[in-house]
């Protein structure tokens, strides 16, 4: 029972962040989570949270855009022209 109720707040609360979800359909949603959470195994547990991490990480790579590739070239000038003078 305590568990039902603290699925219903952990879920009312991720309602009201994401803004998507209505608060009674968090907190649905909650007490949904904790009764499959306690029918899963130990194994299934780790791979849905390892699962859910590699997906976060990708979406937050494609949303970060291609920032992490060569920057763009900020000179005009042809390659191999600004030679030093000797003074």
């Amino acid at each position: 029972m305590i568990g039902k109720v603290i699925g219903a707040f952990v879920g009312d609360r991720l309602a009201k962040q994401t803004g998507s979800i209505g608060g009674a359909s968090g907190a649905a949603l909650g007490v949904v989570a904790t009764s499959v959470l306690r029918r899963m195994s130990l194994p299934a547990m780790v791979a849905l949270g390892v699962g859910g991490y590699i997906v976060k990480k990708v979406i937050d790579k494609k949303q970060a855009g291609d920032d992490t590739t060569t920057p763009p070239h900020t000179s005009t000038a042809p390659a191999g022209t600004a030679k030093a003078k000797a003074a």
